[in-house]
């Protein structure tokens, strides 16, 4: 009797194991493209479990790498050294905020020259950011930049530490950053960052967005050879014209940046494929 029903027992398990995968992947697939809330996808931003290591191509020739690091800060005294002890590994038991580091070099071909840069920026546990900071180095110039949200300042530093043109700013006389770019000799192509004046608006301290209006969906990022992975999908345009993208993790991870000029940041995971 065991023997004459074997088969089909097995097939019948084979077949809803199969149905129950097609259901799944459809219901993935009518995911795909759905809304979701840019605060969540910014929490997980924040508060990956692994750094994202990025190759930086322009026209799909490498000219560079860098590094995106984000940490989450917590209050080691809100417990006891026997409760700690007992609380599972990596486990934050009051958040304090958030910190993100991205630093790395690239070689532009014309004219040629090489950029180091080196970008810092603190949250609270609300996700307001609190400082910030970005240093470019091309050699003999750099540039510094730091801001506070509190002090509602921004101070730049030019040039050779020797003769360095340092000048602080409050956030309102920000009005026209574009203006004070041209000033430092910043290129033209970066104008795009003029809506960075938003940001500085008021004391009030404000989710650092880059001035720009952020949506997120749901999305399937294809790796080659027929293999693929959801992903969430963060786009902005940048002054009408331009678009700026970000393909990020389930969990947080940085794995596609596509920005104006041709330039693209791809995760060393996923470069091979």
């Amino acid at each position: 009797m065991l023997r004459r029903w074997f088969f089909p027992l097995v097939a019948l398990f084979w077949v809803t194991m199969n149905v129950l995968l097609w259901r799944s992947e459809m219901s993935g697939r009518a995911d795909a493209g759905s809304a979701v809330p840019v605060a969540f996808v910014w929490e997980r931003i924040l508060s990956a479990p692994d750094d994202s290591s990025l190759q930086i191509l322009q026209a799909g020739r490498k000219i560079g790498f860098c590094r995106w690091v984000a940490n989450v800060g917590e209050n080691p005294t809100d417990a006891s050294a026997a409760d700690a002890a007992s609380e599972p590994e990596g486990r934050v038991r009051r958040l304090t905020g958030y910190t993100l580091d991205f630093d790395g070099n690239v070689m532009f071909a014309d004219p040629p020259e090489r950029f180091r840069f080196n970008a810092h920026a603190a949250f609270g546990p609300d996700q307001a950011w609190r400082r910030a900071a970005l240093k470019l180095v091309t050699r003999p110039q750099t540039l510094e930049v730091h801001a506070d949200a509190a002090a509602g300042t921004v101070s730049f530093k030019l040039g050779a530490a020797s003769s360095a043109w340092e000048r602080t700013f409050k956030f309102a006389e920000l009005s026209r950053p574009e203006t004070l770019l041209a000033g430092f000799g910043v290129p033209a192509g970066l104008a795009w960052l003029a809506p960075l004046s938003a940001e500085f608006h008021g004391a009030a301290p404000q989710r650092l967005e880059l001035g720009l209006q952020w949506t997120a969906r749901q999305d399937w990022l294809n790796l080659g050879h027929g293999a693929r992975t959801r992903v969430f999908r963060l786009e902005a345009r940048v002054l009408d014209k331009y678009r700026a993208v970000v393909i990020v993790s389930r969990v947080g991870e940085i794995l596609r940046v596509e920005l104006p000029d041709n330039l693209v940041l791809v995760n060393d995971a996923i470069a091979s494929f």
